[in-house]
């Protein structure tokens, strides 16, 4: 049976972006067949402020929002049904009228240092200068590695490491889940565990929205939601929520299952100069996972007082 109208499909149009959005497209079409026939499912390319502005800290310019509210601007109007994000650059609060339903599977979260200066993190010269646009990567780094410096570094994979080729800086860090959707592992120095570099909340996971009101799009991503990411970035993106957390404030959050089948989350605030960084963890049952994440986050806020959300 032909669908009412294709399926539009709104993503950024990076490569890696494309790549997100056309995983979505195979998953749906496997889930249901008439999405299969042709034309019954369009990618619509959105440009957002987050990709035109790239002289500036996120931070500056509006936050992560950039990333997403002209997709959800196009999904208002009618012009998509629903939107494939990295989940890691949607805000804490959706806007009104548009619902995150669905996560897919979880790639590997972790953060990965690319270099041709050094085998390892430990290793980089002091006063190497590590390009970032994240405060979270940034805090972090600093704390470890107070030797370091750290500057503004913004753009999609391959701009950044064009900009590191032309010796911009002396190392990058990137999201190791993008390297892998995108093939391109081979440039990893190395992987940073998370005892080292926390990621940012929801780091490797992409969420699908769709408008509030919008019963059949929400039934197509619904069916496609891997449950167990969903339940794991509920907790982060609770702890978030918490700490009314933006990329204005150096936010660490990964919530991970355990063997015994509990939620184990682990939560970190930092000052932007690795100065002062608070962190927690929690444990529980993953039906308690949005409370746990709400708990950590409380804690945090009154562990790290008024002065580091500025």
């Amino acid at each position: 049976m032909a669908t009412q109208h294709p399926l539009r499909i709104g993503t950024r149009g990076s490569l890696l972006a494309m790549a997100q959005a056309h995983e979505t497209e195979r998953l749906l079409a496997a889930a249901h067949p008439q999405l299969s026939e042709p034309g019954a499912m369009e990618i619509v390319e959105i440009k957002t402020t987050g990709d035109i502005v790239q002289d500036r800290a996120l931070s500056e310019v509006g936050g992560k929002g950039l990333f997403s509210k002209e997709i959800d601007a196009a999904m208002m109007d009618g012009r998509i049904d629903i939107a494939v994000h990295s989940m890691k650059d949607l805000e804490t609060w959706m806007p009104d009228g548009i619902s995150l339903l669905s996560a897919l599977e979880r790639e590997d979260p972790r953060d990965v240092l690319i270099t041709d200066k050094a085998d390892s993190f430990a290793n980089l010269p002091a006063g190497s200068l590590i390009g970032t646009s994240s405060l979270r990567r940034q805090a972090q780094i600093l704390k470890r590695r107070p030797d370091l410096r750290v500057g503004l570094f913004r753009g999609n994979v391959q701009t950044r490491l064009r900009k590191l080729s032309e010796g911009v800086a002396d190392a990058t860090l990137l999201a190791l889940a993008g390297l892998n959707r995108l093939g391109n592992t081979e440039i990893i120095t190395e992987i940073l565990e998370p005892d080292i570099l926390l990621p940012a909340v929801a780091q490797g996971a992409i969420g699908l929205t769709c408008r509030t009101d919008d019963q059949r799009s929400a039934d197509y991503i619904r069916s496609i939601n891997h449950h167990e990411t969903m339940t794991r970035v509920t907790c982060e993106r609770a702890m978030l929520e918490a700490l009314d957390g933006s990329c204005r404030t150096p936010v660490g959050g990964l919530a991970e299952f355990m063997a015994d089948g509990s939620l184990r989350l682990r939560g970190l605030v930092a000052k932007e100069d690795g100065s002062e960084v608070y962190e927690t963890s929690r444990q529980g049952p993953a039906s308690e996972g949005a409370e746990m994440g709400k708990d950590a986050g409380d804690e945090l806020r009154r562990r790290a007082g008024p002065g580091i959300f500025k």
